[in-house]
């Protein structure tokens, strides 16, 4: 039996980070924390807290594709290498994912593999911060695919502390959680403590409180995605 799922982060995609630290502020009401880079992906991200007590831990990241890095020798994660995706982001920043973690993720993707749905290898990942080396276990396909528009969460499993511990309130909390359009064989297997599923609809709806009042951001179907 698997441990559960907690709600880990919300993934927003841009083309640069300068251009996602713009729209989080225009769209959020505050300036995005810091956060580093990941030389396994070619990606760089910021970061803040969006934790509740619905969502404990939960924190927000902001993710791009790391000009002053090497290409890596695998696609990217979050679909940031597919066409349909860097298209979207040309008209600005998205909502594109979500991540859940747990302490055996590895036996989750076990049995989503049975039932036809592959979450991909885990991986380990790592980057630096001021406050030490952060270590996790991320699912990532070889395709680098969200699956479902992004509606299927990435598992990870921390092994370290955990990047929100660190983090100080940021005036932004999420208060819901929706995704849409999964089939009933994938979501039994990983529901995930307070996000609700629902049969249609946007793949994944965010409901926060920010200093600009309540935001709904809402990812978009896209079509090879």
């Amino acid at each position: 039996m698997t441990s559960p799922l907690a709600l880990d982060h919300l993934v927003v995609a841009a083309r640069t980070l300068d251009e996602g630290a713009a729209w989080c502020e225009a769209t959020l009401g505050i300036v995005p924390g810091p956060g580093g880079r990941h030389a396994l992906m070619g990606t760089h991200n910021r970061l803040f807290s969006i934790a509740s007590a619905r969502f404990p831990r939960a924190y927000f990241e902001i993710i791009a594709i790391d000009p002053d890095a090497p290409p890596p020798a695998r696609l990217r994660w979050f679909d940031l290498d597919a066409p349909v995706l860097r298209e979207a982001l040309a008209r600005g920043p998205q909502l594109i994912h979500w991540v859940a973690r747990g302490h055996d993720i590895g036996a989750l993707c076990g049995r989503w593999r049975r039932v036809g749905i592959e979450r991909g290898e885990l991986l380990e990942a790592q980057r630096e911060t001021t406050l030490g080396l952060l270590r996790w276990r991320i699912s990532v396909r070889g395709d680098g695919a969200r699956l479902f528009d992004g509606a299927l969460p990435t598992l990870i499993e921390w092994e370290s502390a955990h990047p929100a511990d660190a983090m100080p309130t940021s005036g932004v909390v999420l208060e819901r959680l929706v995704v849409a359009g999964l089939p009933a064989a994938a979501w039994p297997a990983g529901t995930v403590a307070g996000v609700e599923s629902v049969d249609a609809g946007p793949p994944l709806v965010a409901t926060l409180a920010s200093p600009l009042g309540r935001v709904v951001l809402q990812a978009a179907v896209m079509e090879g995605s």
